[in-house]
């Protein structure tokens, strides 16, 4: 056993309650023992509810002294509990409403009391005025406080007090200094590995008449960057529904599920209330932010929904996709769960496409309960608007509407390269990015965003990556917008993905090749012969590939004759699948803005929430 100091115990443990940054101390890290108790979770990772103690084995042997530290490790009382979890509902301390701010002072009389009576040498045998001060402050804070709902399931259950991937991402920013931020805004390239970024990033610079390779995205001159582990509890390669539930809740989870914790199988059915993870966007309305979603994916697909669903399957996205158990118990579908969002005063903007999932069989949508959603968001909200095309969208006004729902396709929105031909259609996410923040930046607390290049993975799934590359250049679009009409000394601004995918980017061409082409010939000084290069089987090969996809045909193909920088060309591939999947390797991030400095090495893809968090913490 390990000897500690008692006094530098308490102390250790009142300075890290309190929000100063210090080592665990040997309770902390379950060395210490207490009434033959020994805790594994740090009580200040979790905002001072205690994890489950573990009784040690029958031979282990018991402190005959156990520390005033570790005995006050309890479970608070009920009362205390739910109160603090309705003021402050996220793992940790904050000072963002009056009442957060009352049960914080409340803690440190508690914490003051224990401490002040420890270290005085009449009461350091008798700890008994010390019980008396703390229950006297514990009184003073449960009383008088009739606004606050006790044990309220979609508060209680945020508090992820023994999720072991929400207490290692909260550590791994514990020790850095963060820096307020006002508003935050997170891009996520759906699929948008390095292989996407480098080669949009040589496309862009070829349109634009430069070699390319010299070339760099918008998103690429932020000053801080990191690289994402992006596997998920259950699987090394990740899905967008796993994957984004890391970043909006600040803990990994099982692939296929939506904002519950690990606990849950995908498609079982029913869901316990304790498996509910809090996302980044309900802590946000609580605190009294705008929040809002951006999408050119569905606005029920997987990304955007682990926003604001809880779901134990992606596929839920209306009611005649539930399963029937799910139906028989009235399990909201996702579709659903966006309209009765019932955080705050709700989401203030939601664009993106899926029309089909809110809109009634009688309306040609896909829902059998015959409710239309899009006349419930009408109805719910005042100053709101329902709109369904580019030229509705442009026609919003900011200063008059509070609340925004745009649906701008039945499934998903028209790839960039094809709604550029059809400018009349459909808004550029550069358009919808820019109406958010128009509408959001009203709220004077601030506000959260979060902006999806959706398609970006659809195109690699089907082996396109001409589409999937003008996707991610539009990002690009719309993050520089975004920099130009922000603060980004009140505004931290994260770019990065939820996954990889398998395109290849090989060969030895020579620079300022197409990057959609074929690779060159070249000589032994390096220089093209104008001819193409050639592998065993006498064929041509494009630079990019895939590993896997709808482009393995087989016997390969002569591309000699063929224009591989068509939009419609697919790329080949190596095995035949009918789509291509995602890929495992790091995805990046990068960041500017207040905190953006804890972007930083190698870190697990759930840090992404806390690092957001403790910019917005209030």
């Amino acid at each position: 056993m390990v000897e500690h100091n008692e006094n530098t115990r308490c102390e250790a443990f009142v300075k890290k309650l309190c929000g100063v940054p210090i080592p665990l101390s040997p309770c902390e890290r379950g060395e210490g023992q207490g009434r033959g108790v020994v805790q594994t979770t740090p009580m200040s990772a979790i905002g001072g509810v205690a994890a489950s103690p573990q009784r040690p084995s029958p031979g282990a042997r018991r402190s005959r002294k156990p520390s005033l530290l570790c005995e006050s490790r309890a479970p608070p009382s009920p009362r205390l509990r739910g109160e603090r979890e309705r003021a402050c509902p996220f793992p940790g301390r904050a000072h963002f409403t009056r009442t957060a701010q009352r049960l914080d002072a409340c803690s440190d009389r508690i914490l003051f009391a224990i401490y002040f009576a420890s270290r005085r040498p009449l009461l350091k045998k008798n700890r008994l005025p010390a019980i008396l001060l703390s229950i006297v402050a514990l009184s003073a804070c449960t009383s008088g406080n009739p606004g606050v709902r006790l044990n309220d399931p979609a508060v209680g259950a945020a508090l992820e007090s023994q999720n072991r991937w929400f207490v290692a991402g909260q550590r791994a920013v514990h020790d850095l200094k963060a820096q307020p931020a006002k508003n935050v805004i997170l891009f996520v390239g759906d699929g948008m590995g390095v292989s996407t970024v480098t080669a949009a990033r040589i496309l862009e610079g070829q349109r634009r008449g430069g070699s390319g390779e010299e070339h760099l995205l918008s998103f690429e001159t932020l000053p801080h960057l990191a690289l994402s582990k992006t596997y998920t509890t259950d699987m090394q390669v990740a899905d967008s529904a796993g994957a984004m539930t890391a970043m909006v809740t600040g803990a990994k989870t099982r692939s296929r599920v939506l904002s519950l914790d690990e606990s849950v199988v995908p498609r079982s059915w029913p869901v316990p209330d304790s498996s509910r993870l809090m996302t980044i966007v309900e802590i946000a309305e609580t605190w009294g932010l705008a929040t809002g979603i951006v999408s050119t994916a569905r606005l029920t697909h997987a990304t955007p929904a682990a926003c604001y669903a809880h779901s134990p399957s992606r596929d839920w996205e209306d009611d005649s996709k539930l399963s029937p158990e799910a139906r028989a118990g009235g399990f909201p579908d996702i579709a659903r769960q966006l309209i009765e969002f019932s955080f705050g005063d709700g989401l203030e903007v939601a664009l993106g496409g899926g029309r089909r999932h809110f809109l009634p069989t009688s309306r040609q949508g896909k829902r059998t309960d015959g409710r239309d959603l899009t006349a419930e968001w009408l109805a719910k909200f005042s100053r709101s608007r329902f709109v369904e095309n580019r030229a509705e969208l442009a026609a919003v006004d900011a200063a008059s509407t509070d609340h925004l729902l745009g649906l701008f396709n039945d499934s998903h929105m028209q790839y960039e390269h094809d709604r550029a031909l059809q400018p009349e259609g459909e808004p550029s996410l550069t358009e919808m990015t820019l109406k958010a923040i128009q509408i959001l930046s009203k709220k004077p607390k601030g506000y959260f965003l979060m902006v999806e290049a959706g398609r970006i993975d659809h195109a690699h799934h089907d082996g396109n990556a001409y589409r999937a590359l003008a996707d991610t250049i539009e990002l690009s679009r719309a993050v520089a917008a975004t920099l130009e009409t922000i603060n980004l000394d009140e505004t931290l601004v994260i770019v990065t993905a939820d996954h990889s995918h398998v395109m290849t980017f090989a060969g030895y061409a020579p620079r300022g090749t197409p990057i959609t082409g074929k690779v060159p010939a070249t000589g032994p000084d390096g220089a093209p012969t104008g001819k193409l290069a050639m592998g065993l089987d006498g064929l041509p090969y494009t630079t990019l590939g895939y590993a896997n996809g709808p482009g393995a045909k087989g016997k390969r193909t002569d591309l000699t004759d063929v224009d591989t920088t068509d939009a419609e060309f697919l790329q080949e591939a190596t095995v035949p699948l009918g789509s291509e999947t995602h890929a495992g390797e790091d995805v990046a991030i990068y960041a500017a803005g207040p905190s953006a400095h804890l972007v930083r090495g190698v870190q697990e893809q759930n840090v992404i929430f806390h690092i957001m968090l403790a910019a917005l913490k209030r």
